[in-house]
């Protein structure tokens, strides 16, 4: 183990880094859109109106950390379903998804502590209320299958395409928009979360922990269920990379090559 942490460490930080940016980028937005004294709220007073403004920034802030140099180097996973998903696979080696989970841990939680720091008050706001995601009006059962539901299907349409020649390369801009969708049309079931590691992050300084067990089952669940349809239609998977571009080094158990050759 210790020998993959001494070769690995550098995309062992960027899973973490990816995802602290993630949850920085969250937070800004999300102060920009729903506080009170927000002049961006004041324009948009319509909530749905702010939701797809809000996932068109979240969908853009996925696509822009998958398909950047740091990205293509871990895969940009920044979410312990997808490393566990692909564990699953044995596209992984163990001690890798074990340190690439804790690392996304760590760094969802720096970087809600890293907004906290820069916007003070403003995130602690109950309209803000550190980006937390939380059950709906619907209820428990509702955000439990809305979560399973949307992580299923973003995790199927991940493997689909990233395991097609000639589509791969689309795979970051398919799973950004899926994020965008979901934040505007699921949210209010669950708060659209699809990572337990993102919605822990919140929950630490909101305390809100009553609906944790949701956003640590759902998700890794409803990925895992994916996994094993696309594994029964004989689904091939190359490598556990959203985008693998001309990455310097791929610590999988990589067979891109042999994609590139079937596109050519």
């Amino acid at each position: 183990m210790w020998t993959h942490l001494r070769r690995h460490w550098p995309e062992y930080g960027i899973e973490a880094a990816g995802l602290g940016l993630f949850m920085l980028s969250a937070s800004l937005f999300a102060a920009l859109l729903e506080f009170p004294g927000s002049p961006v709220r004041e324009a948009l007073p319509d909530p749905t109106v702010r939701r797809l403004w809000m996932g068109l920034a979240m969908g853009g802030t996925a696509i822009a950390i998958i398909y950047s140099p740091w990205g293509r180097r871990s895969g940009a996973h920044i979410n312990p379903g997808v490393t566990l998903t692909f564990l699953r696979l044995k596209k992984i080696e163990p001690a890798d998804a074990a340190f690439y989970v804790i690392a996304q841990f760590a760094g969802g939680i720096a970087g809600i502590l890293l907004a906290r720091l820069v916007l003070g008050t403003l995130l602690a706001d109950p309209a803000v209320n550190y980006v937390a995601t939380l059950p709906g009006r619907g209820g428990t059962l509702v955000a439990l299958g809305a979560e399973f539901a949307i992580s299923f299907v973003l995790m199927l349409v991940v493997l689909v395409v990233s395991n097609r020649p000639g589509w791969s390369r689309l795979t970051g801009i398919c799973a950004g928009t899926l994020v965008a969708l979901y934040i505007a049309l699921e949210a209010p079931l669950s708060g659209m979360s699809m990572n337990p590691a993102r919605t822990l992050a919140s929950t630490v300084p909101a305390e809100t922990w009553s609906a944790l067990w949701i956003y640590f089952t759902a998700p890794p669940l409803g990925m895992l269920a994916a996994a094993a349809v696309y594994r029964r239609a004989n689904g091939v998977v190359y490598c556990a990379k959203l985008d693998h571009g001309r990455a310097p080094r791929c610590i999988f158990r990589c067979r891109h090559d042999e994609l590139l050759a079937i596109a050519s």
